[in-house]
């Protein structure tokens, strides 16, 4: 329990959310030390709106996203303050900046964040509408708390900077293990292939997006460019964990004719499951070290292993005659030859951990590595062309808004307490797939109900306001750790902050509760309501394109294959981009199934298909 404990703080989320916590809760404690609440509560929120835009990237572009992060957040609280008093010019404004935020997202990930960020603050400015030079200095003080946030960031930065990096290896050393270990499974007698090859394809989306992430941060970053031991020996820990997942994607056996032919020698069978169970045992070990800041030391000698397996093929072909056992034999060395690349590898990252690096072992220049990375740009011919209703992005924001204009109305005309909790469920909820936003729904409704239950009996047991501000720091923290593993727990834990937050601030605390309930609820019909009726993006509309994606990416691929055999000498870096964006797309389609399955059955059109040839791409 304990050593779970430590690894939950140690992890990215948590740290993410140690950063988000210090930034909101830091002001308002100093402000309201010094008699000023309002000055830092509005501190904190800029700081709270800023924080999601913070992802893994460069140094430079995590500076200037936040940067603009900021700036867009100030200014968008300052438009909807400026607007709001004229009706005839703040509903056209209000629909226009929320499809315009939303469409931002075309330009990637970090231009996601941001809008998300945007979004957040324009709805949560119904909470405190201000006039005239009030408006000014709010927006002023929200742009502020964006900034102590990136100073907060940058703290945390500079404290370990290659922490993440090392993180997200010790995940992708671990996700690399669990792939082996579904293909060792492979090597039982009553395996259930079909089940395996449908975890190795959702474990590819999850290895895609982690490789991604790194990729980012350990290329990208030229503060981390420097020729030092600790660079290396993470630029060669990835380099090759990539190469062992290219290698156990490209060499498949035939497990069921290898188990017929071998049943009466399972010895031989019996020894190559070891060396695939040690594989996975290794790199296992390997991640537990990593996160655990402990020196790495093998338990496993994977040498050991292929020598055993080879004298096993060699006392089968002494027992059979060579020429009887030829074709026998040619499998298995093919199986020694697999496992033998994939020990060597693995040794390679044994002797990075160890600081004993070869010059052989650092293989691609960085100019090279950078070709692997995405190119920052953001054109306006590629807003403009998303502007139809073939796009995904282009149906969401136009939902979006009207779900939005729609839930304003609703509880401005209506006896709500709180119109900007209903807006803001529907900006954390509604998202472009069908799948994700009803599961949200009931996971947000959930996770209030139970919040709002737990809270109220804690405050109804507890009256002290240090007590109640200690669990609603505790609260905030957990929530934020909690947004990417588990919405639900997050959506409890957050739920249990407002309310402690407002047991302090007014002792009306039950019409609080009763209200953010009804509010969630109200949320999350309009969201899962629209998001189905109103220009739904069924799974069925993209899939076509990813298959078409998928298979020029595997064209260019086998091409450079072909190159690579026909001419000899080392891979190259086209080799291995074509490698790398093959992957990525194999993922694509694997996860566009992935929301078909969570469709109705009725816009489930011709996923069978879609999955045979997911299959048929992967291998």
């Amino acid at each position: 329990m304990f050593e779970e404990i430590r690894k939950f703080t140690d992890s990215t989320h948590f740290t993410n959310a140690l950063k988000v916590t210090i930034a909101t809760v830091t002001p308002v404690l100093v402000f309201a030390y010094l008699g000023h609440f309002e000055v830092g509560f509005t501190i904190a929120l800029g700081a709270f709106f800023t924080y999601p835009s913070d992802i893994p990237s460069s140094l430079k572009h995590k500076i200037n996203g936040l940067i603009v992060a900021a700036i867009l957040v100030a200014f968008a609280n300052l438009l909807v303050n400026l607007a709001y008093p004229y009706g005839i010019i703040f509903y056209p404004l209000f629909g226009l900046l929320i499809f315009l935020f939303s469409m931002i997202s075309v330009y990637g990930q970090r231009a996601t964040a941001v809008s998300f960020s945007c979004l957040l603050a324009i709805c949560l400015s119904f909470a405190h509408l201000h006039s005239g030079w009030e408006m000014l200095q709010y927006s002023g003080l929200m742009f502020a708390g964006g900034l102590f946030y990136l100073l907060i960031s940058l703290v945390f930065y500079y404290l370990n900077p290659y922490r993440f990096v090392e993180l997200q290896l010790a995940s992708c050393i671990d996700l690399t293990a669990k792939y082996l270990k579904l293909r060792a499974d492979l090597w039982k007698i009553d395996a259930d292939k079909k089940t395996i090859i449908e975890k190795q394809l959702a474990l590819q989306v999850e290895i895609n997006t982690n490789h991604e992430n790194i990729r980012k941060v350990l290329i990208g970053n030229q503060s981390l460019s420097s020729d030092s031991a600790q660079n290396r020996k993470l630029l060669i820990v990835f380099v090759n964990l990539v190469e062992i997942l290219e290698l156990a994607l490209a060499t498949a056996f035939d497990h069921k004719t290898l188990h017929e032919k071998f049943d009466t020698h399972p010895q031989i069978i019996k020894s190559y499951s070891t060396i695939a169970t040690n594989l996975k045992k290794t790199l296992k070990q390997l991640s537990k070290n990593i996160e655990s800041k402990t020196t790495y030391s093998s338990k496993h000698s994977l040498v050991d292993d292929l020598k055993k397996f080879e004298a096993t093929i060699l006392e089968y072909e002494k027992s059979l005659g060579e020429d009887l056992a030829k074709e026998e034999v040619i499998m298995l060395t093919t199986m020694l030859h697999y496992a033998e690349s994939q020990v060597e590898k693995i040794k390679i990252i044994e002797r990075a951990f160890n600081l004993k690096i070869k010059e052989e072992d650092v293989k691609v220049h960085r100019k090279e590595l950078e070709k692997f990375l995405i190119p920052q740009y953001y054109p306006l011919s590629t807003f403009i062309n998303n502007l139809s209703f073939s796009s995904t992005l282009f149906r969401h924001s136009l939902r979006l808004s009207i779900t939005l204009l729609f839930g304003f109305l609703i509880g401005t005309f209506l006896p709500f307490q709180n119109v900007f909790w209903i807006l803001l469920t529907i900006i954390v909820i509604m998202r472009p797939g069908y799948g994700l936003t009803k599961e949200r729904s009931f996971q947000r409704t959930f996770g209030t109900f139970l919040g709002g239950f737990i809270a109220f009996g804690c405050i109804y047991f507890i009256d002290n306001n240090v007590v109640l501000s200690l669990m609603a720091i505790l609260c905030v923290l957990l929530g934020m750790s909690f947004t990417n593993i588990s919405y639900k727990i997050s959506a409890t834990f957050v739920t249990m902050y407002v309310v402690f937050l407002y047991s302090i601030l007014t002792p009306n605390i039950a019409n609080v509760i009763e209200f953010r309930i009804i509010d969630t609820i109200v949320g999350a019909v309009l969201a899962y309501t629209f998001n189905h009726f109103v220009w739904p993006s069924w799974e069925f509309i993209n899939t076509p394109n990813h298959i078409e994606k998928v298979i020029l990416a595997n064209r260019k691929y086998l091409n450079e294959i072909a190159l690579f055999y026909n001419k000899k000498g080392s891979v190259t870096t086209v080799y291995k981009v074509a490698r790398k964006n093959a992957f990525i797309e194999i993922g694509n389609l694997m996860a566009s199934f992935q929301r078909m399955s969570q469709e109705p059955k009725s816009k489930q059109k011709k996923i069978a298909q879609v999955y045979k040839l997911t299959v048929l791409n992967h291998t």
